[in-house]
């Protein structure tokens, strides 16, 4: 058992075979399959396997060769299952063979004729099946995902590959069907490059782009028309979405256009055994597209000639398990890698697409002013000064605007009432302009916990003389949310009309069209028959406040979410939203202008210097650890170390998020940042440098995430 990087120079060819062969027993190939496979006979030809082992240490992450017994040479080919023993140490040596160790799962990738180890090999156990479910396309991928996100390779294959099961894999996939006749544009043309987009992919063309799709329910149908185009060509599509509830609405789409048993759905509601049946059928070239969750982006698609990605803002995209790897990222290295046509879209638009278009890798697929104004609903604001001069929102913390509308909607359809998730932790403005406080050294956002003295959430720094850039005032505000309260309220103002909620306990999918008050969480908005004929969102500062240099994006993100549920002002529809009519992102939505925001949040965080002009790193820990880390990292001469600052203690018993230190303890975060160009340098320095400490110290809490959504 050996790394492919041991003793790369020494080959040894004849004296390894001969170590090997000599110490086989001349007797018949066993019947039964030893532990060991002790006197067993090697494989003829290629008699070594070169394994990924299940293990996610870093200081692990590399191949390791096996002998591979004769009784397996038929079903151990690259690709299957395979069970090994592996901590074998070199002085358990019997009759020429390493022994010992434990069985662990992996995978064969490579057959061999000779080792770059010199000295004897542990037997493959066993080929656990003798589907190939790993190929060269996916080894590929997920070696590029490891070294970006500063991962194991091992951890990757944990995401990429599902769950083996028995049945699934005993019956045989579906006959493919023959490409399509290429869709018509249909909703399409409503866009200025729309019809060109299509065509271009059912030429086989690879175009890149990132669509701001307008409101309304048409997103799914236009996804599934591009998927379809794609198909004509003789190539795959893979669509990823951020929940099940919009796969649902692709899945049905993808059927009105293509038919039945063209594409597979792949998401978890469906069961492992459902989900891996579907998933052998993509491997097995049975079916040329996909649409799924987040796992779905690994998906191994045959010929594949299209990615897609929906909402890209969505939390939901980013892995919460090693190494963390974000969908739009991984089918980013899949466009360049497959050389295929990449297509980004959302009602939103998310600084990293701005970024893309910007530098010109992608194109903008929008519609025109015209057709956006159709579309969109009527956006009116309450501002603080009007919730100061309205006695209903001083009694009922509701303004008048908002009861007329919702009182107008209720006549004709559901009304949507957005409210703010409770637990939003609130940021510090300026209370006289709502200015966000940042700090002077590195634009974090400034805290004060539990009434402490004033300081940076990023570097640290004391802040004890702030004063607004923007008025100079020197006074700072903290909105409260009050979020549940505020819909309690809005029940008991109209008895007569139905209530009903959508959030993480009980998320609705649909509502009918008749009269009712529909009150959500972000996120969780149900679709309403026809639409909503209003819209209400509640509590601006509350998503505006949040702590995190993303606030204002994703706050942007929920609101048009939300309001391209509603009808377009034509028909009527009307979306009220309580917030500063001042700020940036509120302007934005009510010139439903989501592009433009982003291409002013680029700019800034340009000239800051912060994501996605740059590429950043999260080191978390205990104190000694991240300093210990970060003194032994190579790290390249251009990185910035911002930090470390403490976290939050996590009290025990209490709730914890994925990420949170162990309860009671107190752990640090560093951040470090690297201009463009520097990004796989960094990882790569991290990556080896807890490698290190793991192999010195045998255990390293230091987390390490590449690319954190939030950074504060």
């Amino acid at each position: 058992m050996s790394s492919e990087k041991e003793n790369p120079g020494e080959t040894a060819e004849p004296e390894q075979l001969a170590l090997i062969r000599e110490t086989v027993r001349q007797a018949k190939v066993p019947r039964a399959k030893p532990r060991t496979w002790r006197g067993a006979a090697l494989a003829k030809e290629l008699p070594v396997a070169r394994v990924v082992v299940n293990k996610g240490s870093l200081h692990l992450d590399q191949f390791f060769d096996y002998a591979v017994p004769e009784e397996l040479d038929e079903a151990a080919q690259p690709g299957v299952r395979v069970r090994v023993r592996f901590g074998a140490g070199a002085h358990q040596v019997k009759n020429g063979r390493r022994e010992g160790g434990r069985l662990i799962d992996g995978f064969l990738v490579e057959r061999r004729a000779t080792s770059d180890y010199s000295g004897p090999l542990a037997a493959l156990a066993d080929v656990v099946s003798p589907e190939p479910v790993l190929g060269p396309d996916l080894l590929g991928l997920a070696r590029a995902v490891a070294d970006r996100y500063a991962g194991s390779l091992a951890d990757v294959l944990q995401l990429a590959v599902p769950p083996r099961s028995a049945r699934a894999e005993g019956r045989p996939s579906p006959e493919p069907l023959p490409p399509p006749a290429v869709p018509e544009p249909g909703s399409w043309a409503r866009y200025e490059r729309g019809p060109a987009f299509l065509d271009s992919l059912a030429r086989g063309g690879t175009p890149r782009a990132v669509w701001n799709a307008l409101p309304g329910p048409h997103w799914a149908e236009e996804i599934a028309r591009a998927v379809g185009a794609t198909l004509a060509s003789g190539r795959g599509a893979l669509v990823v979405v951020p929940d099940g509830r919009a796969a649902g609405r692709v899945d049905a789409a993808l059927t009105s256009v293509l038919g039945e048993g063209r594409h597979a759905l792949l998401t978890a509601d469906a069961g492992p055994e459902k989900r891996y049946a579907q998933w052998l059928a993509v491997r097995r070239g049975a079916v040329r597209a996909v649409v799924g969750t987040r796992a779905a982006m690994f998906a191994p698609v045959q010929d594949l000639g299209l990615v897609v990605i929906w909402d890209d803002g969505d939390g939901s995209h980013s892995e919460p398990h090693a190494p963390q790897p974000h969908a739009r990222e991984v089918l980013l290295l899949r466009a360049a890698h497959d050389r295929c046509a990449f297509l980004l879209g959302g009602t939103g638009c998310t600084v990293e697409a701005a970024q893309l278009v910007e530098s010109g890798w992608a194109k903008a697929l929008l519609a025109g002013r015209e057709q956006v104004r159709r579309a969109a609903p009527l956006i009116r604001t309450v501002g603080d000064g009007e919730l100061a001069r309205d006695e209903a929102a001083r009694a009922a913390r509701l303004p008048s605007l908002a009861w007329q509308t919702v009182r107008e909607g209720l006549r004709t359809g559901p009304v949507l009432v957005q409210v703010p998730r409770r637990g939003y932790v609130p940021r510090l403005a300026c209370e006289r302009c709502r200015t966000p406080a940042r700090c002077r050294h590195c634009a974090g956002p400034l805290e004060a916990p539990e009434q402490q003295e004033l300081h940076c959430g990023w570097c640290g720094r004391g802040a004890s003389d702030w004063h607004c850039a923007e008025c100079g005032s020197t006074r700072l505000r903290a909105q409260v949310v009050g979020a549940r309260r505020t819909a309690e309220e809005l029940g008991r103002a109209f008895p007569a009309v139905p209530v009903r909620t959508s959030g993480r306990d009980h998320i609705l999918d649909t509502v009918p069209g008749r009269p009712a008050l529909v009150v959500c969480t972000p996120g969780a908005e149900p679709v309403a028959e026809g639409g909503y004929a209003a819209a209400l969102l509640l509590d601006g500062w509350a998503m505006l406040g949040r702590p995190d240099l993303r606030a204002g994006e994703e706050a942007l993100r929920r609101w048009i979410d939300a309001a391209s549920l509603v009808r377009g002002q034509p028909e009527g529809g009307t979306v009220v939203v309580v917030a500063e009519p001042t700020l940036r992102p509120v302007q934005a939505l009510v010139r439903w202008d989501p592009v433009g925001h982003a291409q002013r949040e680029l700019a800034e965080r340009a000239e800051l210097g912060f994501p996605p002009v740059s590429r950043m790193a999260a080191v978390t820990g205990p104190p000694e650890a991240v300093e210990g880390l970060l003194a032994s990292a190579g790290l390249p001469a251009d990185a910035e170390v911002l930090g470390p600052v403490p976290l939050p203690v996590v009290r025990p018993g209490g709730p914890r998020r994925p990420g949170d230190p162990p309860p009671g303890e107190q752990w640090e975060r560093a951040l470090v940042r690297v201009p463009p160009g520097s990004g796989a340098a960094l990882a790569t320095a991290l990556k080896q440098a807890r490698a290190a400490r793991m192999t010195r110290g045998g255990g390293d809490p230091v987390r390490i995430r590449v690319d954190p959504p939030d950074i504060g």
